[in-house]
């Protein structure tokens, strides 16, 4: 089974086979069969080519497919808007002729009506009959031949059955075509609907068969694990590790801040620290907080979770979207500071400092000190400008020189500021694995309500990844903390329901 790409190209238009008339070719794909000698991968190397390909659909509630959208100024998409042009200018002259040229629209009438019966659920048997009548390749074929071929009748029948089968958003652009009268244009604007109905199709099997494939994915990938432990039993010895220093870890304090002036003291404690206390140490707190210490993985450490390696890349990937809000909430919180409740009660000015700091946060990861004294400079810019206009209190000399110099200091190495932020979404993180993303919404540590909707998105992620990943390897996490902790008749009955 090939792998499964999340984002996958439409059918384009020009695609459709047409002798010659065919406007692009497809370019290999594999790999190149004349490669040295093939690697024989080991049993680790199994295990997370395997988890990859089954964690595509099944962990992602939300899977689906895309359109695959090429940059208007990037090479390829420059290449690909020529080829289509051409190929549409070709049908166009076709038609223009005299007599007409049919060939290559009879080619792009029997794809159209391939894709109409694709679209079909079982039970549609007249739709079915009708499309395959009115579409017959032979009869369309004979009037053809006969120059009786009326294309832009055939388009308005094709309109009529797409109205019929397209989801409701794709109402509008359905109505749309209706309106053209050119029958080339009309056509290429029905390849294009026609293409964006097929991957909703395709996306609402996907959401049909979710369950199942959810299953699958997880006995499938459990089954795949046993056989490999069965050979090697020390295959559990990294994962092993992994939850012996996440229980040491909670039996250690939190480190506290030394410097707790200026804005971090706004940050105030939230009922949910309370709730996520790590006292008593429970089987449950310490697979969350072992799944939390993977954010903090070194990437140069070999010694990963064997059970996790299939979603390392991914744990990357939220750990450097952490790094962001972290570095973006921030930020708004100096800037909140010194903005006053009414300037910065406004959401248009909060989402203003937002772009202003997202632009900036692939230049702080290379150069974190260049891109915070931007950032000091249009951020102090923008609350001393939005207080003027509101009829505020301008910033003093004196404190513009202080927001600046707060602000530059968010890309020193241990700033207070980013390490009470960070410990606050982190504990947001344990508070989503263990009361869901909705609930601990409700209560946000202070500081982070301004970058909610980013924290939801963090946080949704996060859990997808670590229930399937329980629901995979539960039974072998269940063995390990059975080993390392004392348990009570209540701790028994949690482990076991992991």
């Amino acid at each position: 089974m090939p792998d499964v790409e999340e984002n996958v190209p439409l059918k384009n238009p020009g695609d459709a086979e047409c002798g010659s008339c065919k406007p692009e070719a497809s370019a290999p794909t594999g790999e190149n069969q004349s490669r040295p000698e093939a690697h024989v991968p080991c049993p680790i190397e199994i295990v997370d080519n395997v988890s990859k390909l089954n964690n595509k659909i099944g962990m992602n509630r939300d899977f689906h497919m895309e359109e695959k959208v090429l940059p208007p100024s990037s090479l390829e998409g420059k290449v690909k808007e020529t080829m289509h042009n051409a190929f549409w200018d070709h049908l166009k002259e076709q038609l223009s002729a005299t007599p007409p040229d049919f060939s290559c629209a009879l080619e792009l009438l029997k794809e159209i009506k391939e894709i109409l019966l694709s679209l079909l659920l079982p039970r549609q048997n007249r739709l079915r009959s009708e499309i395959e009548e009115v579409l017959d390749t032979e009869l369309l074929k004979q009037k053809a031949e006969r120059g009786a071929l009326n294309v832009l009748h055939l388009s308005k029948y094709i309109l009529d059955m797409m109205t019929l089968l397209c989801a409701p958003v794709r109402d509008e652009a359905v109505q749309k075509l209706e309106n053209i009268t050119d029958p080339v244009w009309l056509l290429r604007g029905i390849f294009q609907v026609l293409g964006l109905m097929k991957m909703d199709m395709v996306n609402y099997t996907i959401q049909s068969l979710q369950p199942r494939l959810q299953e699958h994915s997880i006995q499938r990938e459990r089954a795949t694990f046993q056989e490999l432990l069965n050979k090697q039993p020390s295959l559990l010895n990294h994962t092993t590790k992994w939850l012996t220093q996440a229980a040491a870890d909670l039996t250690t304090p939190l480190p506290t801040c030394p410097d707790t002036s200026d804005s971090a003291s706004v940050v105030s404690s939230s009922p949910s620290e309370v709730a996520i206390s790590p006292e008593p140490l429970s089987p449950t707190m310490v697979l969350s907080q072992g799944f939390l210490n993977l954010l903090l993985w070194d990437p140069e450490d070999e010694d990963f979770p064997e059970t996790l390696l299939a979603d390392r890349m991914r744990l990357q990937e939220l750990e450097s979207q952490l790094r962001q809000l972290t570095f973006l909430a921030s930020v708004l919180l100096v800037a909140g500071s010194f903005s006053g409740s009414v300037l910065f009660g406004s959401p248009q000015f909060v989402d203003k400092l937002k772009r202003i700091t997202k632009d900036l946060m692939e230049e702080f990861k290379s150069r974190p000190e260049e891109a915070m004294q931007t950032v000091s400079e249009q951020v102090s810019q923008e609350i001393h400008q939005g207080l003027k206009n509101m009829g505020l209190a301008a910033l003093s000399s004196e404190n513009m020189a202080s927001l600046m110099g707060q602000l530059r200091n968010i890309a020193k190495k241990e700033n207070c500021v980013c390490s009470v932020i960070d410990q606050r979404i982190r504990l947001f993180l344990k508070c989503c694995l263990v009361l869901g993303v909705q609930r601990s919404l409700l209560d946000l540590p202070g500081g982070l309500t301004v970058i909610e909707a980013e924290l939801a998105e963090l946080g949704q992620k996060f859990v997808s990844l670590t229930h399937h990943n329980q629901k995979v390897f539960g039974p072998y996490y269940t063995e390990i903390l059975k080993a390392l902790l004392p348990l009570d008749q209540a701790l028994e009955t949690e482990v076991e329901s992991l």
